[in-house]
């Protein structure tokens, strides 16, 4: 379901600076990173795949990187959101903003990813986001659920509408959404009592970021995601008008467009424009002040809780907590050209603290983390 939104303007404005606090670039500014190559075709082996709305929106982002001659991987994880309004041209009716985290198969990028629409959903929306997770887990959690749930239809056929029944005979997952719908009086099992070691592993991991972070969240069994794009982590975000965004891993979906098993994240919200307005040109990009550099689990972890700090100082910060290289987020840092870095190790994020170095002199200063963002708003 579509939802009223601020103006297209604003819409894109919001995205690109939520986006940069967490991390996230522009698909088109990222670019740069890849090789650039010809506009191609979908893959062939697309063709006998029926995928969903939200799939044929991922496929349409995945095709657009493929065309980039975007290569993220393990150590180099790309961070990316992409929507279909831009300045100079009339905004659409329906607006599609995603987030995507590729080439990582930690759950930081799923934390990271459900962290940051979070953000957007509350800005967008104006009123605080409720956050529903559910694991489906890999091929094998999945057909083993599968088969739990026909014997389950063909126990409680009794209990259950016709139509679930029948349905079950063809695909016992859609068969499941609908006896949800139907709000039957009969539980279903649950997808996360049936996890293979490595998914539950994966999900618990999660659990534990979006708590580390202050994510509040609610155990959703009867969130499911199904087709050939989905697998492992679903969450949704909704509020007081119901689901405003909604997003899941898509390994599976992901590995026709690359050349190599791809591990991935993203997540969509949809939006209604009133009218197909014209945005303007695109303004100035705005000076980044400070760009923040980490490495290590534990300082990736303050990160995020740093970067909620900073955004509602209003306080501008940059960050690419998706890199694991140290290198290569000092070049990435230092292309934005910001006026401070700060620097955590592993060291530092033991000790609750941040180097804060001034570019022009280099000189540096260690603070603690323990109101870090009022002292550095006295340097901005």
């Amino acid at each position: 379901m579509s939802y009223a939104a601020p103006s297209p303007e604003e819409v894109l404005r919001k995205t690109r600076a939520v986006g940069q606090y967490y991390g996230f670039a522009p698909l088109s500014v990222s670019t740069a990173r890849g090789k650039g190559g010809a506009k191609s075709a979908y893959p062939e082996t697309l063709s006998g795949l029926t995928l969903d709305p939200r799939a044929e929106q991922v496929a349409s982002f995945l095709k657009h990187c493929r065309d980039a001659g975007l290569e993220p991987n393990p150590r180099a994880p790309l961070l990316l959101w992409h929507t279909n309004i831009a300045y100079g041209r009339p905004a659409p009716k329906k607006i599609v903003v995603q987030f995507h985290a590729l080439g990582s198969d930690h759950a930081l990028a799923d934390a990271l990813v459900i962290r940051t629409l979070s953000a957007l959903a509350e800005d967008l929306f104006g009123q605080a986001t409720r956050l529903r997770v559910n694991s489906m887990g890999d091929k094998e959690t999945r057909a083993r659920y599968a088969r739990e749930l026909g014997s389950f239809f063909k126990r409680h056929a009794h209990e259950l509408p016709e139509m679930c029944t029948e349905c079950a005979r063809r695909d016992a997952l859609e068969a499941a959404e609908l006896a949800l719908k139907e709000g039957g009086t009969v539980e279903l099992p649950a997808p996360t009592d049936h996890l293979s070691d490595a998914s539950r592993k994966r999900f618990e991991d999660l659990l534990e970021y979006l708590e580390d972070i202050g994510s509040e969240y609610e155990l959703a069994h009867g969130l499911l995601s199904r087709g050939p794009a989905w697998g492992e982590t679903c969450f949704e975000l909704t509020n007081d008008s119901g689901r405003v965004a909604w997003g899941s891993r898509y390994a599976e979906l992901a590995r026709h467009f690359f050349k190599v098993p791809m591990p991935a994240t993203g997540a969509l919200i949809e939006l209604t424009s009133e009218k197909r307005t014209k945005l303007p040109s695109a303004p100035k990009e705005p000076s980044v002040r400070f760009a923040f550099v980490h490495i290590g689990d534990e300082a990736k972890r303050l990160a995020l809780s740093l970067a909620e700090a900073f955004k509602h100082a209003r306080l501008p910060l940059s960050q690419d907590i998706g890199v694991e290289s140290l290198t290569e987020q000092m070049r990435l840092a230092e292309r934005r050209n910001p006026t401070y870095l700060l620097i955590m190790g592993r060291k530092e994020a033991l000790e609750r603290t941040t180097i804060v170095r001034n570019r022009l002199t280099q000189e540096e200063t260690v603070l603690p983390i323990e109101g870090l963002v009022a002292r550095l708003e006295k340097l901005a």
